[in-house]
């Protein structure tokens, strides 16, 4: 099986110098074989132990022990941002 490394890197948005191609094409293939080589999963192949199921919390409406109250008011909630700008939290920008 041959894998197209150039073409997976470019829809994944990476750069890869083309003397490390034919290293990371072997390295995929082996993961590729790997994979193949697992055993099929026979039954109920959700995994959970019937013997011993999950139990979740109830959701609980929390408190802020510090204050005494259930609620914050906005200034109180915006008084540790480390940036604000017109009553709003600035954060970094992180899509181009």
């Amino acid at each position: 099986m041959s894998i197209d490394v150039k073409h997976l890197a470019k829809l994944a948005r990476l750069r890869i110098e083309d003397d490390k191609l034919a290293k990371f094409e072997k390295d995929m293939e082996s993961i590729v074989a790997m994979v193949e080589q697992l055993p099929e999963v026979s039954g109920d192949a959700s995994g959970l132990d019937p013997e011993h199921p999950m139990k979740l919390r109830e959701d609980v409406e929390g408190t802020t022990e510090a204050l005494g109250t259930d609620k914050l008011t906005r200034s109180e909630l915006l008084a540790n941002a480390p940036k604000m700008q017109a009553g709003c939290v600035v954060v970094p920008k992180t899509v181009e």
